[in-house]
């Protein structure tokens, strides 16, 4: 339990079809994990979803493209190689909390929402419970959440995740990714103090080590 209060927000929609969704997600993403950040000791970025259906690649799909991130006490669970799903999520979650230090963890999720909200990213503070809505009972999970609604719900959900465009998960990995990265970037350029910095800025060329994490 955190000794200073949660912060209680409703939740940020940003459609990804706009022209300016990067701005407006990395913007929104940046004042969200900064205001977390001094509690905590490390980032975990944890992309739920599974590449046996379209509509749910969403997670493993930004998980690859955050792979090769190379900050100290920054860490991505969930890749196309190696996802995080229904059958394996809470044992992630008891790695998670086992191994590092008092842990940021950013969840990253698919979901299906109302028709006039289908290519929309909600981002928020607080935890989602993957697999709401595919009658699924997980556990929830993150102090972050991010997801894009990726189609609408109704009946036979999951025949609709295995029929999403995968355009529109594409566009979204994309906005979500870029907007994440930036931000740990813009984070570490104005907290270059090893004082207030909780990771390091980009290392040098013959520092580049992928940190893989075996589950």
């Amino acid at each position: 339990m955190r000794s200073l209060k949660e912060i209680k927000r409703d939740p940020t929609y940003i459609d990804v079809n706009i022209p300016n969704a990067f701005k407006l997600f990395s913007d929104s993403f940046y004042d969200h994990f900064t205001q977390k950040l001094d509690l905590y000791k490390s980032i975990v970025i944890l992309c739920i979803g599974t590449d046996r259906a379209t509509g749910d690649s969403l997670g493993p799909l930004i998980g690859y493209k955050l792979k090769s991130m190379t900050y100290k006490n920054v860490y991505v669970h969930g890749t196309l190689d190696e996802p995080v799903h229904a059958k394996n999520l809470q044992d992630t979650i008891d790695w998670i909390y086992k191994n590092y230090p008092d842990p940021l963890v950013i969840a990253i999720d698919a979901c299906l929402g109302k028709m006039d909200h289908v290519g929309y990213m909600t981002l928020g503070f607080g935890s989602i419970k993957p697999g709401a809505g595919v009658n699924k009972d997980l556990p929830p999970v993150g102090d972050i959440f991010i997801t894009g609604i990726v189609n609408f719900s109704g009946f036979m959900d999951m025949l609709i995740l295995q029929n999403t465009r995968l355009s529109l998960v594409m566009k979204m990995a994309d906005v979500i990714t870029s907007g994440i990265k930036y931000s740990l970037w813009k984070y570490t350029k104005l907290n270059s103090s090893p004082k207030q910095a909780h990771f390091p800025s980009f290392p040098s060329s013959s520092e580049l080590v992928l940190e893989k994490v075996t589950l």
